[in-house]
């Protein structure tokens, strides 16, 4: 029988497992405060728990997003995620920074293969006209994750210890693992997969994203691209921002503005909401401007990372007002931002590189925007006790200004996609544009 629309179960699919990613990774945060009394953890030592997950990540996220290219998105994805449930769950042996360090940095070697898996399903699946959007659906997944990790860590502290929390979420990503070795395929092995919705997928698609010759030395090809250079120079500019509400929002209610665990668990998860709107709406605000603007579609994804870094001016602020809730809904906006951000550019990645080519670029830039949160959380903690949270915030919301500006001007499309041939109608493949 076949699916109407299968495209979008695939992506849910994704969906699904950016979720229990990010859950993941967020786990730290949330029991942060109750963990670092426990294991007499300072603020120092907490940033480089944080540091080696990231550092880790950075250098893995290139070699995840090789390895995905040359042995496909179903299994590379698998491996990883069945290797980052083990990893999760083990964090719960720690007895001190060191050790949480260590198990940290092996979350952040096997977690890096997870947006690099995404943009491939998604190049995979969709054409170019939809793909912001689809994007903008599988990023929601690393804002929900982050979003139920402060019920989940509160509830698990309250009722067990926060133990307890690492080993849930280690266990929710083997189930995760197991449905997407059952239910995903590429399009050519999808037997549900119709023959309109098939041909709809494959006339949109860009030129160079249709060749079916596996190309060799696709990472120096990448560097030799000015695309490649405009895309890491913005993820090390940005991804400071998105790294230290992960990290560091549950520690900032508690220490600036006098939070209790049960107040964390009411209100953390409020700036990560914002964050799922920003994935959904930047997604389809590159459509809508393409449309409506008369642009190109290239140029739309760079229209909503100018939107997206604009945004930022509201974390910025959150030095001049003294209410807690105020300054929540200035950390909402910043997670609005940050996301409508960060979808716009994985589009532009997903526009500038081949089929063979997508998540190892998708991986680099990675690498280059961790190494830039890595030193930036370095210098995080041991500034954040001297001078305070709200100057560092201001530099974030400059650093992506910055990144947003330096994308405008560098980036360039790299070719026109095709018009769709002509094909029969079929429910559930309208293009969105």
């Amino acid at each position: 029988m076949k699916i109407k629309g299968i495209r979008w179960w695939m992506v849910s699919l994704v969906t699904a497992g950016l979720v229990v990613n990010y859950l993941a990774r967020n786990t730290l945060s949330v029991a942060a405060p109750t963990l670092m009394t426990d294991l007499s953890i300072s603020t120092a030592e907490y940033a480089k728990i944080v540091a080696a997950w990231q550092f880790c990540y950075a250098l893995m996220q290139p070699i995840a997003g090789w390895l995905i290219d040359f042995i496909g998105t179903k299994l590379g994805f698998a491996v990883f995620a069945l290797a980052w449930s083990v990893a999760c769950a083990g964090a719960a042996l720690a007895s001190g920074w060191q050790s949480m360090a260590f198990m940290r940095g092996l979350l952040g070697m096997t977690e890096a293969a997870g947006l690099p898996a995404g943009v491939k399903a998604t190049t995979e699946w969709f054409p170019a006209k939809e793909r912001s959007v689809a994007i903008g659906w599988f990023n929601i997944g690393s804002s929900f994750g982050a979003l139920l990790a402060p019920p989940l860590v509160v509830w698990a502290i309250l009722h067990s210890g926060w133990q307890l929390a690492f080993v849930l979420v280690g266990v929710a990503g083997i189930i995760w693992t197991l449905l997407w070795m059952l239910l995903y395929r590429h399009p050519r092995d999808q037997k549900r997969l119709s023959e309109e919705e098939r041909d709809y997928i494959l006339s949109g698609q860009e030129a160079h994203f249709k060749q079916e010759k596996r190309e060799k030395g696709a990472w120096k090809k990448i560097f030799k691209t000015r695309n490649f250079y405009a895309i890491a120079s913005a993820r090390i500019l940005s991804e400071p921002a998105w790294q230290t509400f992960n990290a560091w929002i549950p520690l900032y209610l508690m220490t600036e503005r006098h939070m209790n665990i049960k107040e964390i668990a009411m209100f953390a998860w409020l700036p990560f909401l914002a964050a799922d709107i920003g994935c959904v709406l930047g997604g389809y605000l590159s459509p809508l401007f393409h449309r409506y603007l008369k642009v190109s579609l290239f140029t739309s994804r760079k229209m909503v990372l100018v939107f997206g870094a604009s945004c930022m001016i509201g974390p910025a602020c959150i030095g001049l007002v003294e209410s807690p809730y105020t300054a929540i809904l200035l950390l909402c906006i910043g997670g609005f931002a940050h996301q409508t951000l960060s979808g716009a550019l994985y589009s532009i990645t997903s526009d500038s590189f081949t089929r063979d080519q997508v998540a190892t670029a998708t991986g680099m830039g990675g690498m280059c925007g961790y190494l830039g949160a890595t030193v930036f959380t370095l210098a995080f903690g041991i500034l954040v006790t001297q001078i305070g949270y709200s100057p560092l915030f201001v530099v974030l919301a400059a650093f992506d200004v910055i990144a947003a500006l330096l994308v405008w001007k560098v980036a360039k499309e790299v070719t026109a996609v095709p018009a769709p041939r002509p094909v029969a109608s079929a429910g559930g493949n309208q293009a969105i544009a």
